[in-house]
C-alpha cells in the first residue's frame, strides 16, 4: 500500500528557513498532482501550495515569493522550500499526492502524517 512520507518540521526563529519533504513509498503506478496544505489551530485547513506532474505551480497568496515548491519525479519526491518564515506560518503541514496504484485504478488522494512548524522567537 502507498504512502507518503513526511519530514522536515521543527522549530525555527522568525524569518528563518525550513524545507519539508514528502516522498511516495510503495509501488505505484503514477503520481500526479502533488503539495501540501497547512492547518493553524481553530483555522480551517488551506493549501500552500501545489505542482502538476509537468512541474506547473501554485500558490496560496501569503506564501508567494517566500516558499518554493518543486519535486524529483524520479524519487517521487515533493519539497517544500520555506524562507523568511513568520509567526502566522506556524501551522501543521500535510503533504498529498494524487496517486494511481495501477494502470486500471482510478487516481486517488493520499496523505502523509502532518509535520509540525512552529515559528517562534
Amino acid at each position: 500500500q502507498a504512502q507518503l512520507l513526511e519530514s522536515g518540521g521543527g522549530l525555527v526563529q522568525p524569518g528563518g528557513s525550513l524545507r519539508l519533504s514528502c516522498a511516495v513509498s510503495g509501488n505505484v503506478f503514477s503520481v500526479n498532482d502533488m503539495g501540501w496544505y497547512r492547518q493553524r489551530p481553530g483555522e480551517q485547513r488551506e493549501r500552500v501550495a501545489g505542482i502538476s506532474s509537468g512541474g506547473r505551480t501554485k500558490y496560496e497568496d501569503s506564501v508567494k515569493g517566500r516558499f518554493v515548491i518543486s519535486r524529483d519525479n524520479a524519487k517521487n519526491t515533493v519539497y517544500l522550500q520555506m524562507d523568511g518564515l513568520q509567526f502566522e506560518d506556524t501551522a501543521d503541514y500535510s503533504c498529498y499526492a494524487v496517486l494511481q496504484l495501477q494502470a486500471s485504478d482510478p487516481r486517488y488522494e493520499f496523505w502523509g502524517q502532518g509535520t509540525q512548524v512552529t515559528v517562534s522567537s
